[in-house]
This record gives C-alpha cells, sequence and structure tokens, in this order.
C-alpha cells in the first residue's frame, strides 16, 4: 500500500522556503541579565503561494512525543488564529497538520524582535513607526476585550510586523475568555518579569480582566526602546523612552491592577493633540485606510497636502501602504486628479519591473478617462513616469488618447499635449513618430489660432527632428522655414530656436539651402528680439559651415534617437526650456499676454522725403514696406504681416506701352492702376529652396485661409484707401484720351478703326 501514499506537503498550496534569519547581536550591547528564554513554540519559515507567487510566513511546529502540553498550545493558537479575523490580528491563511509536524501559514510578517534589530525605533521617523503600531496593538486588545477575551501573552515575542509597517497581534495559544484564568505555566518554568505582580500576591486583587494585559504592554513599551527587561524593577528607570510615554508608561506598570488605563481609555489619551500619537503618519494611516468613506472635500483637502508630508514618512509604509491605496482610489474613481502628484511621487521608490506590473496599468486606464482635469494631470506630470513606459503599451494604448489632445477645443490641453510630445517621442515607434505625430505638430504650428501654441509647436519640432526619419526631416525642416514669416514674433524667435537645437540633425546641404535662406530676412525683423537670435543661430551655422568646408568632410547627420546639437540635456530640460524660452521671449517682446508691443518711438523716414519713395531711389521704384506710425497689434485680422509685401512690390511683365504716371499731390506717384493679382490661395514661396513643403499645409490666417486680395495691397497708411472700380474706369478715360486726340507724340497714324470707338470729326 506504500506505493499509494502520497506526500501531504507536496499537495500542499504554499511553497515552503529557508526560515526567517534572526539578526546578528550588536557586540557593544551588553549581554542581558534577563533568565533564559523556553524554547520557542514555533519555528518561522518563509514561504509562497504556488499559485501566484506572494510571499507568505508558514509557522511549523514539531509534534513531540512526550511535550503534549506545547502541542496543546499550538493547536489551541490555531484555533483562535482560524476564528478571529481583524486588521490588527495576524492574518490566516492556510494550515496542515502531518504526523511530524504542524504548519500555520499566515500573511508574510516580521517578529518584532527581529524589525526592532534592523529598524530601530530612533529619530522622527522610528518614534512615528512606534506609534503607529501602539495605536494598532491598543486597537487589537480593545477588540479582544470587547469580544470577552483576554490575550495572557502579551510581549515582543507575540507581536509581528507587516511589510508596510502595521503591527499584528499573534501568540494567541494563551487567550481565554475573561472570566476564566489563561493557561497555566510550566512548574519548572521560571518566573517572568512581564507577568504582573498580582499573579504572585493574589492580595492585590484582579482588577478589571484587562489589568494583565495592560501590564505587559508596559513591559513591552520599556523593551522596545531600552532593549531585553532583566527584571521587573528595572521599570523604574525610563532610561531611553521618549517623554511623550513616560507616563502612560508608569501608569501601565502601577502595582494596583486598579490603576492601570483601559486600552480604549489609553487610545483615546494618545490621540490628543500634542500626544505621543498625534504625528503625521498616524494621520495619514487613519485616513488613507477609510479613504473611500470619506467625503469628497475632506478628500481633496487630503490629497493636496499629501506631497508635503511624504518626505517625513516611513518608506515601507509608502510602498506597501499607502500606494496600493492611491492606486485602488484612483483605479475606482473615489479620488480625483489630485491624487496623481503623490502616487507618482511615492512609485518612485519600486524596482522598474514593479513599477511596470503595478502602476503602469492603471496609468493607462487613466489616460482613457473622459476627465479633463485628470488628463492634464497626466500630461504634466508625463516626466515622472515615461521613463517606465514601454514602447508598445504607448503606441498601442497610450498614444491615441494623447493624439486627441491636440484637436482638443481646450488651450490648455493642446497646450500640454504639444509640450508632451517632445517626452513621448523617443517612446513611440519609428512609424508614429515620423507619421501621426509629426503631422499633428504641423497642423498645430500652421493652423492654430493661438501664438503661444505655434511657439511650442515649433519648439517641439525642434526638439524631435533628430528621431525623425530622413524624409520628416526635410518636412521638419520646411515647417520651420514657415513659422519663421509667422506674424506673431515669438514664433518666428521660437523657430530660430528650434533651427538651432535641431541643426544636428541636417547635412551642410540642409543648413546652406534649407535653414539659412529663411534665418537671413529675420535679421531685419522689428523686433530685437527676433533680431538677435537670428544673428547668433546664422553665425554659429556658418561657423559650422566653415569648420566643415575646412576639414574637407560634411558634419555627420545626428542619428536617430540621438541628441540635438546645441539642445540642453535630459528630457526634463527640454520640456522646461521650451516653457521658460518662450515664456521670456514673449514677456519680453510682447510685455505680457495682452499682445502689446512695449512702448518705442515709431520708426519712419526721415523728414522731409515722402514715405512711399526712400532717398535715393528711382522714380517708380516700388517702395520698402514700413512699419506705420504709433503702436499696431502684432496679428492681423486676415491673419497677414506688412513683412509679406504687396503686389507693388511684385515684379510685374513689361507692357508695350506702359502709361506714364501722373504725378500726383506732393510729388508722390499716383498709384498704378490695379493689375490682376496673383492667385491670393497661393502663399509666397517658404525660403530659398532646398526644403520641401508638405502638400495641403495651410497658412497663418484663420481657419487656415491666405486671406483676401486686399490683404496683398500696400498698408492703408502708406497711400491712403484703395481707388474703387468706377474711379478707376474714368482714370483710364483720362490717361487714353491725350492719346485720341493726338497729345505730344503727334496724331494717330491713319489704320483700320478699332472695334468700339467713335470716329472724330
Amino acid at each position: 500500500m506504500w506505493l499509494f501514499s502520497r506526500d501531504p506537503v507536496r499537495d500542499f498550496p504554499f511553497e515552503l522556503g529557508p526560515p526567517e534569519p534572526d539578526p546578528d547581536p550588536d557586540p557593544a550591547e551588553p549581554a542581558p541579565a534577563a533568565p533564559a528564554a523556553p524554547a520557542p513554540l514555533w519555528r518561522q519559515l518563509r514561504g509562497r503561494r504556488k499559485a501566484d507567487g506572494a510571499a507568505v510566513s508558514v509557522f511549523v511546529h514539531s509534534l513531540g512525543t512526550g511535550d503534549n502540553e506545547a502541542t496543546a498550545l499550538a493547536r489551541a493558537a490555531l484555533k483562535r488564529l482560524r476564528s478571529l479575523r481583524h486588521p490588527n490580528v495576524l492574518g490566516f491563511l492556510d494550515s496542515l497538520e502531518t504526523e511530524q509536524s504542524l504548519y500555520l501559514v499566515t500573511e508574510e510578517v516580521t517578529p518584532l524582535r527581529r524589525h526592532l534589530r534592523l529598524r530601530p525605533p530612533t529619530g522622527d521617523t522610528g518614534r512615528q513607526e512606534v506609534a503607529w503600531g501602539l495605536h494598532q496593538l491598543l486597537t487589537a486588545l480593545s477588540f479582544l476585550g470587547g469580544s470577552g477575551l483576554v490575550h495572557h501573552n502579551l510581549g515582543v515575542d507575540a507581536v509581528f510586523v507587516a511589510p508596510g509597517g502595521d503591527w499584528k497581534l499573534g501568540g494567541l495559544e494563551r487567550v481565554a475568555p475573561a472570566g476564566e484564568g489563561g493557561a497555566p505555566h510550566p512548574p519548572s518554568a521560571p518566573p517572568r518579569p512581564h507577568d504582573p505582580p498580582e499573579l504572585g500576591d493574589p492580595s492585590r486583587g484582579s482588577g478589571e480582566p484587562w489589568a494583565g494585559d495592560m501590564w505587559r504592554l508596559g513591559c513591552l513599551l520599556w523593551e522596545i526602546f531600552n532593549g531585553p527587561l532583566p527584571r521587573a524593577a528595572a521599570l523604574r528607570d525610563p532610561r531611553q523612552v521618549p517623554e511623550g510615554l513616560v507616563a502612560p508608561m508608569c501608569e501601565l506598570v502601577a502595582a494596583e491592577p486598579s490603576l492601570r488605563p483601559g486600552p480604549e481609555q489609553l487610545l483615546q489619551r494618545l490621540q490628543r493633540p500634542g500626544a505621543f500619537m498625534s504625528c503625521a503618519l498616524v494621520r495619514t494611516a487613519l485616513f488613507i485606510t477609510h479613504i473611500q468613506l470619506r467625503d469628497p472635500g475632506e478628500r481633496r483637502e487630503f490629497l493636496q497636502a499629501l506631497p508635503q508630508l511624504l518626505d517625513s514618512l516611513p518608506g515601507p509604509f509608502l510602498r506597501h501602504k499607502l500606494l496600493p491605496r492611491l492606486l485602488e482610489a484612483l483605479d475606482m474613481g473615489s479620488a480625483d486628479a489630485t491624487a496623481l502628484r503623490p502616487l507618482l511621487k511615492v512609485a518612485k521608490l519600486l524596482d522598474p519591473p514593479e513599477y511596470q506590473e503595478r502602476v503602469v496599468p492603471v496609468l493607462v486606464r487613466l489616460f482613457a478617462s473622459p476627465d479633463r482635469a485628470l488628463r492634464m494631470q497626466l500630461l504634466q506630470q508625463l516626466e515622472d513616469y515615461v521613463e517606465f513606459l514601454p514602447t508598445p503599451t504607448v503606441d498601442a494604448q497610450i498614444f491615441p488618447h494623447v493624439a486627441r489632445g491636440f484637436l482638443d477645443t481646450n488651450p490648455a490641453i493642446r497646450e500640454q499635449t504639444v509640450k508632451s510630445a517632445v517626452l513621448l517621442a523617443p517612446r513611440l515607434g519609428e512609424g508614429l513618430r515620423g507619421g501621426q505625430l509629426l503631422r499633428l505638430l504641423l497642423r498645430v504650428q500652421t493652423s492654430d489660432a493661438l501664438g503661444p501654441l505655434r511657439c511650442n509647436a515649433s519648439l517641439s519640432l525642434g526638439r524631435i527632428a533628430p528621431l525623425l526619419p530622413p524624409q520628416a526631416r526635410r518636412v521638419c525642416l520646411s515647417a520651420l522655414a514657415r513659422a519663421a514669416r509667422d506674424p506673431f514674433p515669438p514664433s518666428r524667435a521660437a523657430a530660430v530656436v528650434a533651427v538651432a537645437s535641431a541643426r544636428g540633425a541636417f547635412g551642410p546641404a540642409q543648413l546652406a539651402g534649407g535653414a539659412l535662406p529663411p534665418l537671413c530676412p529675420l535679421t531685419c525683423d522689428p523686433h530685437p528680439g527676433v533680431r538677435e537670435q537670428a544673428f547668433r543661430v546664422i553665425r554659429s551655422i556658418l561657423d559650422e559651415l566653415e569648420a566643415a568646408a575646412e576639414k574637407g568632410a560634411p558634419p555627420a547627420e545626428a542619428a536617430p534617437g540621438g541628441a540635438a546639437g546645441g539642445a540642453g540635456g535630459g528630457l526634463g530640460a527640454a520640456v522646461s526650456w521650451a516653457v521658460t524660452g518662450v515664456t521670456a521671449l514673449t514677456a519680453r517682446i510682447m510685455g505680457g499676454e495682452g499682445g502689446t508691443p512695449p512702448d518705442r518711438p515709431p520708426r519712419g523716414p526721415p523728414q522731409g522725403t515722402p514715405q512711399g519713395t526712400p532717398e535715393g531711389a528711382p522714380e517708380g521704384a516700388p517702395a520698402p514696406p514700413q512699419e506705420p506710425p504709433g503702436q499696431r497689434p502684432l496679428e492681423d485680422p486676415d491673419g497677414w504681416d506688412d513683412e509679406w509685401g504687396s503686389l507693388e512690390d511684385v515684379e510685374l511683365p513689361p507692357s508695350p506701352s506702359p502709361p506714364r504716371r501722373p504725378a500726383g499731390r506732393g510729388g508722390r506717384p499716383s498709384p498704378t492702376p490695379p493689375t490682376r493679382p496673383l492667385p491670393p490661395s497661393a502663399p509666397p514661396p517658404a525660403s530659398g529652396g532646398g526644403a520641401e513643403e508638405e502638400e495641403g499645409d495651410g497658412g497663418w490666417g484663420v481657419g487656415g485661409e491666405w486671406g483676401s486680395e486686399d490683404a496683398w495691397e500696400e498698408p492703408a497708411g502708406n497711400r491712403g484707401p484703395p481707388p474703387c472700380s468706377g474711379q478707376r474706369q474714368q482714370q483710364r478715360r483720362r490717361d487714353l484720351e491725350p492719346k485720341r486726340r493726338g497729345g505730344p507724340r503727334g496724331p494717330p497714324k491713319a489704320g483700320p478703326q478699332k472695334l468700339g470707338t467713335r470716329k472724330l470729326d
């Protein structure tokens, strides 16, 4: 029959591991004078659940043949632990009894004695951990008292610490109803200093049922800060016990049982303002435990103040206690966007694999949320977690939701989405990076009605240019050349800065033919900030080209994924640079967000010179565009600026017999009769050549329109209102009348009469 026998431990759903190591004793600490403790009832092992690999603790008791009393205590502890369910009592998972051993599986815990050796209760953080642990022990004792039970075995060996810093009450082998006494000690066991004095002197009375447990709690407090208790008389000297616990500890170890406070009474006293438990850890732990039951206003106020408290809280509590609660609150919808900032700050304590396993799935679900405030927080805090996002997750699950932000009706969402492109680009696949992301940035840069958004779009294009494939880089360079003609001055300056940051991604031919031509006109820009940037970048590019020419070898283009030339270091620096650079330049040029340039004297021609013709210019030459006196809006209503020129500047084919323009008032030539203008839908060329423009890109006008015919003509401040069609016909008739009557050139030659003319007598 032995062939059919099976080992029950092999079928156990938990895997047994090595024993829990004991800390090495401190050589500087003198050996305690306490009597030798009896052999422990349980031997603790490390273990794991076979189903999911979760860590557990396994307590093993050897079933001896003659030690029936210890076996009875072990079975009593197993029975009590299986029936008692409380957050502050050691959590029971499973048990197994074989012929040799009794196995008890609980949640993962560490003995308090070993925990105190690894994390001594020193400093503010250590005292907060003790305060929170004492709060949980008093809560567990109060629960036992409410259930009519007494522990009878409270001490250092009966307390365990969970990974999150929670103290769990164990050692339940002597728990008994309040009307009964505890399990008697073996006659051979020496007296222990943790036993209350009324056990040896019945004349003192017994007091309340919990009086003995409160004496043992006082001894436990002394041992936490001073080490093993050698004898009961040592309780008179508190030594290193904190000042806030000295008075409560003295009450707990009072000789008269009736003078000892109960667990509920002591818990209320220690939670008063200024008491030992009135600390950040206790308040945070109590609030986060019941966060779903709190009022939404209280939750928001707590989460807003939480980031300032994180530095003063213990790391194990943040990682194993606070982080799961915040993830659950965000995932279940019981917390709003204010919980994201403390969540990401705490998540930095995790290792990358654990971060991707626990935090990234929640972030992916949050990106699909329609809450705009939450989406804004996700984009603003992107720098804190983008390094943990794998490329497949970004491509398939995150970027589709981020892409909607480029077309959002809220300008703040669009702005933050444009800034986030710099951080997401390295995490995107090459197809999305050079395709959809580039198209979305170009759409904002060319057709958005807000100038600051076009600024950030240009800067983002400059930052991601080294990450784009070669064909997409040419489109990016063409877009930056178009941004150099933007009517919004900070957008032109941003285009210059973007070219400087992306110049390492282009070869010498592209720099000379595609980058320099659109930058050169900006050296005459009416705004000094744009001119300074243009001169600086042009000199830098010329120096690089000259150095490359002297070496005889063109500079190598930046490989995809490399840093742009002249850019700051790191992705975080890129975003910060984009925001602060545009803001500072806008404030310097515009004088604020109102769009009004700073006061300055109007620039105009010297007195005595007609405004339409510069000094020394031949008559009839096209007048250069002049800035009208006084302040003027930076953006025209139809999206054009004076620097685009007018039809007067366009060189027309010569006419066979051009009429002479009679001088107008003040010696100024009268306006030329209007000719058929160029199609208004075609903008002027973007650059001097070498850059390919993307098809379908609109202009800078509102709605992508290039404006009307009047926008191409000379500004009204230079030459008055344009004549109407009737006035043009009358002027043409007056010009043709001398020819018909035989003016200075003589009578007309004989020939066939033109159609539509009247023979003159």
